[in-house]
């Protein structure tokens, strides 16, 4: 089944459209609806040029803990020579529309959407719209927690097209997960990867955990348990979980129902504060 890949839909509504929406805002969730991402909440980035960015989260007590995630769009020829501002920040790149050429210690890489990209900290990088058309893709920063006698993981492009679905058991390939990194790969303190399920695949029961979530909706629509409450999502909403929220879902159909996720993996759990 062929992908698709949701962008923001940018502009404003008229002045006739109701307030009402789906967005909300609890100590252990959030849901930002695509509604809301409209060109006034946009911000601009020192050190990128014909670029802007929907923020969706970002590490601040009571809301993401652990990391950032942003869509940045590019006009034409738009970019950075310069993108991560800090030290020891890593990221992931994820293509959904138009052309991107990134640079990784001076080799270009053509990313089309489903074009995937992880860089390490103090990697040297950069990034520029090398299309004719707007080109948005979803940046996901994470401060990198080094872990005593683990290297730091290496750069790597690739596409998801060229990774396959891990299907849960017992569930018919009702679910699965597309996995850009091998779960037992100990470099790496996060994960981003794209969860599928088939319409009326299911979680069938509430995930309650220690890691963290950013969820990022490409594609289809389902009813989705956050802590207590049932609330409808679709294509271009983003959710946040915080750690041990009970989650779990419905896909609606009638077609696939798959996300961008974020989780924070691999480290002890820190005893002293900060």
């Amino acid at each position: 089944m062929s992908a698709s890949y949701a962008t923001p839909p940018g502009g404003l509504p008229p002045q006739t459209q109701l307030t009402t929406s789906r967005a909300q805002v609890q100590n252990s969730f959030a849901v930002i609806p695509r509604g809301v991402m409209r060109d006034i909440v946009t911000s601009s980035l020192p050190g990128w040029t014909g670029a802007r960015a929907w923020v969706l989260a970002r590490p601040l007590t009571g809301f993401a803990e652990t990391f950032a995630q942003l869509i940045v769009e590019l006009a034409p020829d738009g970019g950075s020579d310069a993108p991560e501002p800090e030290a020891m920040g890593q990221g992931v790149i994820f293509v959904t529309s138009g052309d991107i050429r990134l640079n990784i210690a001076g080799q270009d890489h053509a990313l089309t959407p489903g074009g995937y990209a992880y860089l390490p900290p103090g990697c040297d990088w950069k990034i520029r719209n090398s299309g004719t058309g707007a080109a948005t893709f979803h940046w996901i920063r994470k401060a990198y927690d080094p872990a005593p006698g683990l290297d730091a993981p290496a750069a790597f492009v690739t596409h998801e097209a060229d990774i396959p679905i891990t299907y849960m058991p017992d569930t018919d390939r009702a679910w699965g997960t597309q996995r850009f990194v091998g779960a037992d790969d100990l470099r790496h303190d996060m994960q981003v990867n794209i969860v599928t399920f088939a319409p009326g695949g299911c979680i069938p029961f509430p995930e309650t955990h220690v890691m963290e979530h950013g969820l990022y909706v490409l594609e289809g629509k389902a009813v989705y348990l956050l802590n207590q409450s049932w609330v409808e999502v679709e294509a271009g909403d983003f959710i946040w979980l915080r750690a041990f929220c009970p989650q779990a879902c419905y896909a609606g159909g009638p077609g696939q129902f798959r996300y961008l996720l974020y989780k924070d993996v691999n480290r002890h759990p820190k005893l002293t504060p900060g």
